[in-house]
């Protein structure tokens, strides 16, 4: 993670941060963010690693915001149940049908915006839903537990 955040540094990102190994990053960024800048961080990793990972520019107030639109509060006492996919785009004819076929008894879920919302008491590992969201939505998508979601949400609050 320390390689990253000097390659992230490169681009001008200020007070770079990293959460837990898994390509979590809280920055600043001295002017707006570019809407290239994603994809120039990913050709960045794929010329320097050899593969290149889908990234995502998520505001603080987008973070906000998905916190605020969740439909599962009770999710929130056991938060590796409660995944939130911060999707690329909204889909543009969700099969809602098919996601639903997909969900266990115990499962719920909801899309609201951008961000689908997925509550599974039983564990994500075991669920068929969890593993088919991007393809059945047809959009690319990041996931992240409340829990991480809620720690990111503080890290960009303090850089405020």
């Amino acid at each position: 993670m320390d390689e990253l955040t000097k390659e992230l540094e490169r681009f001008k990102l200020k007070d770079v941060r990293t959460y837990i190994q898994s390509g979590n990053v809280v920055f600043r960024f001295p002017k707006r963010v570019p809407a290239s800048l994603g994809d120039e961080i990913a050709d960045k990793i794929e010329k320097k690693k050899g593969f290149r990972p889908q990234v995502q520019i998520i505001s603080r107030e987008r973070f906000e915001h998905a916190m605020q639109l969740n439909p599962f509060r009770d999710g929130e006492a056991d938060p590796k149940t409660l995944h939130l996919y911060f999707l690329a785009k909204k889909p543009r004819l969700p099969d809602m049908k098919a996601l639903t076929e997909l969900k266990s008894p115990t499962e719920n879920y909801q899309l609201r915006e951008k961000i689908f919302y997925l509550h599974a008491p039983d564990g994500i590992g075991r669920s068929k839903l969890a593993a088919s969201v991007e393809k059945i939505l047809k959009v690319p998508a990041t996931s992240r537990n409340w829990r991480t979601v809620v720690k990111l949400s503080e890290m960009a609050a303090a850089d405020a």
